[in-house]
């Protein structure tokens, strides 16, 4: 009986920790392409003049703190990219067509 409960709970742990394991390389990854968005972003602003993050939100009325969140890959709602997107005059489509 211990035998079977013993292999059934190995069983499981694996599993469990197959799951996690895929679950952590799908996490790296989303972090990777939330890094690529936050660079392109910044990308904008260096390519319409602004060598400062600060002068950027300043002008354009974000949130200098929120603005800084941005271009590091911190979690953004979709209201905000849309807002950055229209300063630099970009759909979301623009945006995203040539980000891999």
């Amino acid at each position: 009986m211990y035998n079977i409960c013993g292999f059934i709970y190995e069983v499981n742990y694996k599993r469990l920790i197959s799951k996690f394991r895929y679950m952590e390389k799908s996490k790296e990854e989303l972090d990777k392409e939330i890094l690529l968005v936050a660079e392109k972003i910044k990308a904008l602003r260096v390519k319409a003049g602004y060598t400062s993050y600060e002068t950027f939100a300043f002008t354009n009325d974000i949130n200098r703190v929120q603005y800084y969140r941005i271009e590091k890959g911190q979690n953004i709602t979709l209201k905000t990219l849309i807002k950055v997107l229209k300063i630099h005059n970009l759909t979301l489509q623009e945006f995203f067509k040539d980000l891999e």
